[in-house]
């Protein structure tokens, strides 16, 4: 999985769309102090600097050494390579230790983990009482109708190359297992949807698809899913190459307490 995510790493720093700032001022007032954060997954690290506004300390981790060549660099952020065979003991230890974490924060990322490992080293850390943990994802984008019904159709081409664990961004993480007690903000089954703004260029929306894990495993396997007719039925419904559209990528979030 790291190696797929090692091709596409400067794609993919600019073509993800920003989760708006309020997102952390509302995770950060749901935690008791705010001391440490770790956001884990961290890819471009856009999440980790966000919640840095609000935490003293934030430990970001992957296993993607490309992603994290490409990572933003902010004071309170410590990037950290994790490989997936590290011992539970050694990462707990690695993060903080035992009830040292007040946020954690995965975005766009963990359907791809072990997570009855995951949720059981995120219970450990957590602070108790006062810690949260929050999961979130986008799985689809609204421009207009002409251009939504044209984008499906290419994602239906996309199915056969993504990694069955991607079924839960499908879903919008609502088959997501979520052992945590709800904190107002979703619970197991019922995510909270929530509306991620943005302005996009046509340029930036096919950088945005090329980044995507099914388009790269396809060209690996000799297959290009964007071929310059379908780049080009895609234009014309975006309406030309040099028009510039605000768009809505669609987010749900799962946050909740130990």
């Amino acid at each position: 999985m790291a190696e797929l995510f090692d091709k596409q790493a400067e794609i993919y720093l600019d073509a993800r769309p920003t989760y708006p700032a309020d997102w952390y001022s509302k995770l950060a007032s749901l935690t008791t102090r705010h001391a440490l954060a770790w956001d884990v997954g961290t890819g471009n690290g856009q999440a980790a600097v966000g919640v840095a506004e609000h935490y003293d300390r934030v430990i970001a981790t992957d296993v993607s050494e490309a992603q994290l060549r490409c990572a933003m660099r902010h004071p309170k952020v410590t990037y950290r390579r994790v490989l997936q065979s590290i011992p539970d003991d050694d990462l707990v230890s690695l993060i903080g230790g035992e009830g040292s974490v007040d946020l954690i924060t995965v975005a766009q990322a963990v359907h791809w983990f072990n997570l009855p490992r995951f949720y059981s080293v995120a219970s450990r850390l957590l602070r108790k009482p006062g810690g949260v943990i929050a999961l979130w994802c986008y799985n689809d984008i609204e421009v207009t109708p002409e251009f939504d019904a044209m984008l499906k159709g290419f994602h239906d081409t996309t199915l056969p190359y993504w990694d069955p664990n991607v079924r839960h961004v499908f879903s919008g993480y609502k088959d997501l297992p979520f052992p945590f007690r709800s904190v107002g903000m979703g619970r197991e089954g019922e995510p909270v949807p929530m509306d991620i703004p943005k302005v996009l260029s046509f340029e930036g929306l096919v950088g945005m698809l090329r980044s995507w894990s099914a388009v790269v495993t396809a060209r690996d396997r000799g297959v290009d899913l964007l071929s310059e007719e379908v780049v080009k039925g895609l234009e014309e419904a975006w309406g030309g190459p040099d028009v510039v559209r605000p768009i809505i990528y669609k987010a749900l979030m799962l946050a909740g307490a130990p």
